[in-house]
């Protein structure tokens, strides 16, 4: 799959680059850095554009700011969500503490490995470095406490990262299940991103707030409050010279893998043709 991922990416980048200056690619570490390779040795000269990789991540918040379990709860948190997809871009490997949790976990499951596969050291190169811009999509915030999930529970995302997700009652609600409007959380995760990663350009490329109510005419208060208040912690300094506000792209993600399929089908058929 990371060969037909490129394959499609310098498809695009020979049809579109004289246009598209700025390319964003998907979650994975290895198929992302193979295409900005590409891009940076065949294509960036002539057309001098951008490649990131754009990763979705809610903010989370210690329940006790106090508690240090639930301070490193908050950190797993962010590792195991943002850090997964990140750490191996702008560090060469996956988190530490994902690296202990599920290897632990694993040798405590009776495998000889871990679940979280390793990169060589020419994989830990080759991927680290390989973006010009993070892409962060971001909606909402939740506050952590630590959790111990015995490892008899079976391999799980959830149980892995050993922490419950809570809300605030009092937080705005919006309509869905799980989104709530908490700006505040915005600019932690910003901050956050900004001081891991190394103080990268940094496009903001997901965000809003779904349809609360069915009505016939406009009546969308509640997510012009989303917007503004999330819009008004980007802005606040010293986060304001270094964010950029990208077109809201929310795609799901059925859709996301329904179309990556069809660009590789579509790939392999301009080859066979040539």
């Amino acid at each position: 799959m990371t060969k037909y991922f490129t394959d499609y990416a310098n498809l695009c980048f020979e049809v579109f680059g004289d246009r598209v200056k700025h390319w964003v690619t998907f979650s994975d570490p290895r198929a992302h850095a193979q295409a900005w390779h590409s891009y940076h040795h065949t294509w960036r000269s002539k057309q001098q554009g951008l490649v990131g990789i754009s990763l979705n991540c809610d903010w989370g918040e210690p329940v006790d700011i106090s508690n240090p379990k639930d301070i490193e709860a908050a950190e797993r948190y962010l590792q195991f969500c943002l850090g997964w997809f990140a750490n191996p871009i702008y560090a060469g490997d996956y988190p530490q503490v994902m690296k202990e949790h599920i290897g632990r976990k694993s040798a405590e499951q009776g495998l000889d490995v871990s679940r979280l596969p390793e990169f060589s050291l020419q994989e830990k190169g080759y991927i680290k470095g390989t973006s010009d811009f993070l892409g962060l999509g971001h909606f909402t915030t939740r506050y952590i406490t630590a959790k111990n999930y015995p490892s008899r529970q079976g391999p799980s995302y959830q149980n892995d990262r050993d922490l419950i997700e809570l809300v605030d009652p009092n937080w705005p609600d919006l309509g869905s299940t799980w989104l709530y409007s908490v700006p505040w959380g915005f600019r932690r995760l910003l901050n956050f991103a900004q001081t891991q990663y190394g103080d990268p350009p940094i496009y903001v490329m997901e965000n809003g707030a779904s349809q609360k109510l069915h009505c016939s005419h406009l009546c969308d208060k509640w997510r012009i409050q989303y917007l503004k208040g999330y819009i008004n912690e980007m802005l606040k300094e010293p986060l304001l010279n270094h964010m950029q506000m990208a077109t809201e792209i929310v795609v799901p993600t059925v859709c996301t893998l329904c179309v990556l399929i069809a660009a590789v089908l579509l790939t392999i058929l301009l080859h066979r043709q040539r």
